[in-house]
């Protein structure tokens, strides 16, 4: 579906899924969506190309503190927006203040997009 449309078509809250490296406490600062763990979905140790085909088919973003993963994956093929947390760890207070240009993300991505957010 082209961007345009599936910007038109999406409805808040979006359905946002967290990578098991993220802590859950990020999930209860995501308000306006509908977040769930990679944890939460019994994908845990799934590698990369697996878990964003599986996520493609009922989330509309991913987010992730994976650098590797757009060296890894061709993220334009998978529908699904990627948003890439740049942080000094993976800990709640250092993602914390990340959270207002996360969901400003959440916003605007559309399918097969990397967005990167950082402190």
């Amino acid at each position: 579906m082209p961007r345009s449309n599936w910007l038109a078509t999406r409805c808040l809250p979006l359905r946002v899924l967290l990578d098991e490296s993220l802590p859950r406490g990020l999930a209860g600062l995501l308000t306006d969506h509908d977040v769930v763990t990679v944890v939460d979905q019994g994908w845990a140790g799934m590698k990369n190309g697996e878990l964003l085909s599986r996520a493609s088919e009922g989330f509309e973003a991913f987010v992730t503190i994976d650098a590797n993963l757009p060296y890894q994956q061709a993220l334009e093929r998978f529908p699904i927006g990627v948003v890439l947390l740049r942080a000094r760890s993976n800990r709640l207070a250092d993602l914390e203040p990340l959270v207002p240009a996360l969901l400003a993300s959440l916003t605007e991505i559309g399918p097969g997009e990397l967005r990167t957010v950082s402190a």
